[in-house]
């Protein structure tokens, strides 16, 4: 339930940003922006990609300055030149992608860019003041174990805890429960409420609807630029509020299957082991098996063998052991659109035709015809509505959730018999969530045999007939996706429950 912290509210908000504007070359990124944040507060910023969440929050952080535009912090107006400003005013931001130095311990990336003299302070004293202070908010850590040793759950605890050292007052957090487990969820959450019951000012910027409604007290939404509306969580669902950031209707309901008359296996993995970095074991005896017609699920916290077992299945790294069968053309949505997907300096055209660039009729006779290259580009763009103001627009230039369009486009418009779909809407917004959830789905209603890899149990639980947990490289448990118990997954995922591997069904 959300914060109870939220009455009576303080009459000197803690941030206070008045008609904030700031433009781009061609883009208006905030446009008379009103965003205000009282002390004590968990307050959830909402938007879809491209609709300013990021400008703002870099705005009050230091990172840009605004066009037009006032800030106040508890009253008084600011101007930041530099993030370093923003943190000596006690705006702390707690990135998605955590910002820690692996090999250093706890205590190590707490101090990390402070002045000398706390630098050289004495161990156990530092020590000494970071349990006391890890105790005070309920952030327990060891403060000399190394980074690289701690859950995914810990390390962001090291985040949260780096900025109150920094005695942070307004604290921003960006995506925070994209890669934790639901139980690491519950417990965040647990602490961002005793946070706020100190005093604490909390900006939550989220695409999990669900969580922001269970955990804040007032919604601000934005949608191209501007403020659509601010509202107490109580007063909210999370229909309206997807309505209010894409402006139009959102169907969460998990999708009507169509049975096929034939379901043939189409991808199987027999007992395969994969090394990942440092020559260390990190996919250990992964069987399973894709029918034609079906989702089957890959679920876990990142950093558990994802990112290997898609490389595996491509061909991008080898086996050490076991065995990879295939029957038909392979589509594949990477985890990463722009390392492993796309080509960030060509433009559309030239990644929508990746694959097929040296065949008729994009290709004859030694010369590329770019006629037929455009109306091909321009097809797939009306056809999988990827906002653009040319196909010749570099691909650089897109929002995430274009660029990942992009992708989708070129590998389905193929009309692939294997889909692996690795983190497909990771970043993405609900309105682009939903059209790569509907693209998926009639692939799988066409006959596709898709895999999906993901960190989101929603979207996993939304679109999969069947699902397994990967936990430190194998598989921990099935469950079918239409019965399957959250919390049960959650413990996979944890590495804290083990189920038998298969069942008769899981190979078929």
């Amino acid at each position: 339930m959300p914060n109870s912290s939220s009455a009576p509210q303080p009459t000197v908000p803690a941030v206070a940003m008045q008609g904030i504007t700031k433009r781009f070359p061609g883009v208006i990124a905030n446009q008379g922006v009103n965003f205000v944040v009282q002390s004590g507060e968990i307050h959830g910023l909402l938007g879809e990609n491209g609709a300013g969440k990021t400008t703002l929050m870099n705005i009050l952080s230091g990172l840009y300055r605004p066009d037009e535009g006032d800030i106040w912090l508890r009253g008084q107006p600011v101007t930041f030149y530099r993030p370093a400003d923003a943190i000596a005013a006690g705006i702390g931001m707690v990135h998605q992608h955590f910002q820690l130095v692996d090999r250093f311990t706890v205590a190590e990336n707490l101090i990390l860019g402070q002045s000398t003299r706390l630098r050289r302070e004495d161990p156990q004293r530092l020590h000494q003041r970071i349990n006391e202070l890890a105790t005070r908010y309920g952030l327990e850590l060891e403060p000399t174990a190394p980074v690289w040793q701690l859950s995914v759950g810990q390390q962001q605890r090291v985040e949260i805890l780096k900025a109150l050292y920094r005695q942070a007052q307004v604290l921003i957090l960006d995506e925070p429960t994209a890669v934790l487990t639901p139980q690491e969820t519950e417990g965040l959450m647990t602490i961002l409420r005793g946070l706020a019951a100190q005093g604490t000012a909390i900006i939550f910027i989220s695409h999990k609807l669900n969580e922001v409604l269970g955990v804040c007290d007032r919604i601000t939404v934005l949608r191209d630029g501007q403020t659509v509306g601010t509202l107490a969580a109580t007063d909210a669902n999370a229909h309206d509020l997807a309505e209010m950031m894409v402006g139009r209707d959102i169907d969460f309901t998990r999708p009507e299957r169509v049975d096929l008359a034939e379901s043939v296996p189409r991808l199987r993995l027999e007992g395969v082991f994969a090394l990942g970095s440092h020559n260390r074991l990190a996919l250990q005896n992964v069987s399973l098996t894709v029918h034609s017609g079906e989702i089957v699920g890959i679920a876990g916290v990142d950093g558990n063998g994802q990112r290997e077992l898609e490389e595996v299945i491509v061909g991008l790294r080898p086996t050490t052991q076991g065995t990879i069968h295939r029957q038909g053309t392979l589509a594949h949505i990477p985890s990463d659109c722009y390392s492993m997907g796309l080509i960030s300096a060509f433009s559309i055209t030239e990644n929508l035709l990746l694959r097929d660039i040296d065949r008729p009729p994009f290709y004859r006779r030694g010369w590329l015809r770019p006629s037929a290259m455009t109306h091909h580009a321009t097809r797939l763009v009306q056809d999988y509505l990827i906002r653009t103001p040319s196909v010749h627009t570099l691909c650089g230039a897109l929002s995430g959730g274009n660029a990942q369009k992009v992708v989708i486009a070129r590998e389905l418009s193929r009309q692939p018999e294997v889909i692996l779909a690795a983190q497909p809407t990771r970043g993405l917004d609900v309105g682009a969530i939903e059209y790569v959830h509907a693209q998926l789905m009639a692939q799988r209603d066409a006959g596709a045999a898709i895999l999906l890899i993901s960190t989101e149990l929603d979207e996993i639980l939304r679109l999969c007939d069947r699902v397994s947990v990967l936990y430190e490289g194998h598989i921990a448990g099935w469950a079918d996706a239409e019965t399957a118990d959250v919390n049960q997954l959650g413990l996979m995922m944890a590495g804290k429950l083990q189920t038998e591997h298969f069942s008769p069904a899981d190979l078929r």
